[in-house]
Order: C-alpha cells, then sequence, then structure tokens
C-alpha cells in the first residue's frame, strides 16, 4: 500500500490529514485486498488534493472503482457546504451525466434465436462512435427545451412514456439547468448527436438475468431470472465536453478572484453561490437534461427494433431505471446531526439513496434506489439497492463500473481488437463496433473486475445485490 496510507478496517482506507499540504478534512477510500494491486498512487493524491477544498464536509472519498482522472479521482466523491463550499468541473468530468439504463422485455434467450440480425439492426438504429450523428434534426428552440426538460421533452416528442421519465433519477431532469450558460459552440457539438451512442466506454448491451440474489427487490424493480434485458450507457456527448471545457476557463480565473489555493489546477472552482459557480451548475444541468434526453431516444429506438425482430410490444420494454454520473448536485444530508444543504460531486460514482428518500420513485421506496452498475465489455453488469448505510457513511453513493487499470492507449497497445472479439465469440458473446481499436481499448483486460468491485460495496452496505446480468450481444461505440 502506498506510504503514509493507513488501513482502518477490512474494506477501508484512510489517507491522513498531512498527506498534502492544505488538507482540512482527510481522505477515505474503499478497497478489498484483490484491488490493491490496482491502486495508482497519482489517484490517491488526487484524493487527498480534493480535501484541500474549501467547505468540503467529512471526507474526501473514493469507491473501490478509484483510478486518475481529470481533477478528481474518477470514483471520487466530495460534498461542499452551500455557504461556504464551491463547485468544480473536475469533480463532475467531461461527460456531465455519463449515466446507464435498464430495459426490461418479456422475452428469454430462446426468444432471441436470431441475436445477429437483432444486434445489426440495433446497431443500424442508434448511431455509434466518435462524430455519430443523429436522424434528428433539432431547432434552436428545441434544444433548449431538451436542455431544460431532459426526459420530459423526449416524451412529449413521442419518445417514451411517462413511466419513464419517472423511473429516471431526478425524473430525468436537473433543476436550475440554464441554457444561457451554454456556449454556441457547445450547441453545435449537441444539435446533430442527439440519440447517439459516442464513443469510449459507451455501450449498449443485451443481457439475459443470469441469478437473483435478492428475491424481493428484483420482484420489485420486476426482473426475472433468465429474462432477456438491455443495458445503456452514454452521456451528454460533444455538448457537455464543450460545456466543462468552455466552463473550466471561467472558473480557472475564478480562482484568483476568490483567493483560492489549490495544490493541483484541475481543481477549478468558484463558490457555489458566486455568478461563476451559479453559471457553471446551470450549464451542467443543462447538459444533465441533454443526456437523459439522448438516452430516452435511444430507448425509444430500441423498442422498434425489438417490436420489428421480436413481435413485442412497445409498453412490454420496461425501463427499470437510469442512473447519472458525473454530476454535481444540491441535497439534503444529515450532517452533525442536522439536515444541511449541501453539493454532492460524484465522478465515476453512482447516487445509491435508501428506503424511503422521497427522491427515489414511489413504486420503489421501500426497497430503495436501483443502483445500476455496468461490468467491461464481457464481464457480469449488476444490479443493485441504495442503503440506508450509504446515506450515513457516503452521502448516498456507491461505485459505478469496473474502474480501469489500463489507459486506452495502453490497451491499444497491449491488446489486438480481433482477438478480443473471437474469444468473446467462442463464449457465446457477440460484439459490435466501428473498428476493432475501440473493441481493444475496451476490452475485459483494461479493466478491474466487476464483480470484485461490487462485492466491496456490498459488504460494505453502501449498496445491496440484487440481480447479476451476463452479455450476450455487446454494441460498443
Amino acid at each position: 500500500m502506498i506510504n503514509g496510507v493507513k488501513r482502518t478496517g477490512d474494506l477501508e482506507w484512510e489517507v491522513p490529514i498531512g498527506f498534502v499540504e492544505g488538507m482540512r478534512v482527510p481522505g477515505k477510500f474503499f478497497l478489498s485486498e484483490n484491488l490493491t494491486g490496482t491502486l495508482e498512487e497519482g489517484a490517491v493524491t488526487q484524493l487527498a488534493n480534493v480535501a484541500t477544498m474549501p467547505g468540503i464536509i467529512r471526507h474526501s472519498l473514493a469507491m473501490p472503482d478509484i483510478h486518475w482522472g481529470y481533477g478528481f479521482p474518477i470514483g471520487g466523491v466530495a460534498a461542499f457546504d452551500y455557504e461556504t463550499g464551491v463547485i468544480s468541473p473536475g469533480g463532475v468530468g467531461f461527460d456531465i451525466n455519463c449515466g446507464v439504463r435498464l430495459l426490461t422485455t418479456p422475452l428469454t434467450i430462446s426468444d432471441i434465436t436470431k441475436k445477429k440480425e437483432i444486434l445489426d439492426q440495433l446497431y443500424d438504429a442508434v448511431p455509434v462512435g466518435v462524430g455519430a450523428r443523429s436522424s434528428l434534426r433539432l431547432s434552436p428552440k428545441q434544444l433548449d427545451e431538451m436542455m431544460i426538460h431532459g426526459s420530459s421533452w423526449a416524451v412529449e416528442e413521442g419518445y417514451g412514456t411517462e413511466q419513464d421519465v419517472t423511473h429516471c433519477e431526478e425524473g430525468g431532469s436537473m433543476k436550475g439547468a440554464d441554457p444561457s450558460h451554454v456556449s454556441q459552440k457547445a450547441r453545435s457539438r449537441g444539435v446533430p448527436q442527439s440519440g447517439t451512442l459516442g464513443a469510449g466506454n459507451h455501450f449498449l448491451e443485451i443481457q439475459v438475468a443470469s441469478e437473483i440474489c435478492d428475491p424481493e427487490a428484483a420482484k420489485v424493480f420486476g426482473v426475472e431470472e433468465g429474462q432477456i434485458c438491455i443495458m445503456v450507457h452514454c452521456g451528454s456527448r460533444g455538448l457537455g465536453h464543450q460545456v466543462c471545457t468552455d466552463h473550466l476557463q471561467i472558473l480557472e480565473r475564478a480562482v484568483d478572484r476568490y483567493h483560492i489555493s489549490l495544490p493541483d489546477r484541475q481543481l477549478a472552482c468558484a463558490p457555489l453561490t458566486s455568478p461563476e459557480g451559479r453559471a457553471y451548475f446551470g450549464g451542467m444541468a443543462a447538459s444533465a437534461n441533454y443526456a437523459w434526453a439522448n438516452r430516452q431516444v435511444i430507448t425509444h429506438q430500441i423498442r422498434n427494433v425489438l417490436i420489428k425482430c421480436c413481435g413485442i410490444g412497445y409498453d412490454d420494454i420496461r425501463l427499470v431505471y437510469d442512473v447519472a454520473h458525473n454530476v454535481a448536485k444540491m441535497e439534503e444530508h444529515v450532517v452533525d446531526g442536522k439536515l444541511t444543504k449541501v453539493c454532492v460531486h460524484r465522478k465515476g460514482a453512482t447516487r445509491a439513496f435508501g428506503p424511503g428518500c422521497p427522491d427515489v420513485p414511489h413504486d420503489y421506496s421501500k426497497i430503495g434506489q436501483p443502483v445500476i452498475i455496468p461490468g467491461s465489455m464481457g464481464s457480469s453488469s449488476y444490479l443493485l439497492k441504495g442503503t440506508d448505510e450509504a446515506m450515513m457513511r457516503t452521502f448516498g453513493s456507491t461505485c459505478h463500473g469496473a474502474g480501469r487499470i489500463l489507459s486506452r492507449s495502453q490497451a491499444k497497445k497491449t491488446i489486438k481488437g480481433s482477438q478480443v472479439r473471437e474469444t468473446l465469440g467462442r463464449e457465446g458473446i457477440m460484439v459490435k463496433a466501428p473498428h476493432d481499436g475501440a473493441i481493444a481499448e475496451e476490452a475485459p483486460g483494461a479493466y478491474k473486475s466487476s464483480s470484485e468491485v461490487v462485492s466491496v460495496v456490498d459488504r460494505l452496505g453502501i449498496s445491496r445485490l440484487v440481480v447479476r446480468f451476463e452479455p450476450l450481444g455487446v454494441i460498443k461505440g
């Protein structure tokens, strides 16, 4: 383990105040013995750097999928006091609201004998890859409406059902979105990309529910063993990336204006209540809403393909839930025994609100929020449930995926995409991607074990296992 880091429990590690100069609170991360070899010293330093930021509460946190990122480590969580704290694009990321949604179908494996045909048609229906362009042609007014209303805009335009909206985190739309803080360059990037999957670790996957770990919760969430499900992972595309880029430049100047001392310029920030802080929040929320609308349009495209290929109805394909990663949200959490307004940054982390929380959909309230954790290409994905433990210990947060151990460039140098395709094919997993490089950089060997990462958060109790899924067909951007 890295010098200076203290083990405080079977799965808990502390980065003490003083690890880097100026820390206001300790750092804390969660990791099993099996994952310690994947820990990067740079990511731990980033975790400690976050602990120097004004207004941070309790701890700078990181989940077991922790790895090096921009500003915050990926897997990082930090809550800031609304009155004295800051907001930082480095605590959100460039792909604002890169999130995951899970769809169920009435199908079983025996019903999808034409898997290649289904995958081919999904690949044709959902544009993928860098620069992918949608068939939608949005007017400036429509783009504004999308950024303000998110999933609701898409449903009103005919791309889904009302239940889809209720089964999205935040109801598929963050309050406070302000398109006036989205630049013309960001808009021009967003107009042709609504309803597209993008590249990198984004995917559309046909899965089977292979193991039910919590029958009661699985029944409430509407998932049965042997059921064919669809998982979609994507975000705000070029629009969100440009919003982050634009506001980083503004907030880098704001650091000097507000006399904020930081160990890393990638943590550029501004007070939450400042004009710069409010402007970034407005643009970030608009980008998050664009992402929810994007995933909603993709869901509509998926439904149309399955109707055509499998003879099922539109309403037979049900949205279990849609979770957001890479956002900063105004929430109320108990701090020192008092309900306190805070801004929770989740950078590559998932909200995991427990039973009875008012933000959990009514039909899931007794169980807790669905938590969707995708695996790497070719490995298991999971559905978990949020817990009271997460509310107490991690500001209602858990991991978001497997976590990289090889950069994309390293993966392409050491892994051949064609071999990955062949290996997965022998395991019964069909893969479609624009080119073999896209497969290589997202190969299972480039990631931590999703099963081990999920095991950590389940054992900690900050989210609990409900269903394990195995991939059958994967579309990579």
